[in-house]
């Protein structure tokens, strides 16, 4: 099963960036994310993003 940018943007919503790959998990947990989501994140790169539209970039990459 997929989701979309859209849902893990949901889950990432209020998120303080820049943000490392470790923080967003974080954040996407506490706001109880599906495992779809948590899938996502786990599979980005190891990097700081600096805003939500860093993060769908990686995203839509896959």
């Amino acid at each position: 099963m997929q989701t979309s940018p859209i849902e893990v943007q949901k889950a990432l919503k209020d998120m303080d960036y820049p943000a490392s790959k470790e923080k967003l998990i974080q954040h996407a947990k506490k706001h109880n994310a599906s495992k779809e989501v948590m899938q996502v994140l786990e599979d980005l790169p190891d990097q700081e993003y600096t805003n939500a539209a860093d993060v769908s970039r990686e995203f839509s990459g896959k």
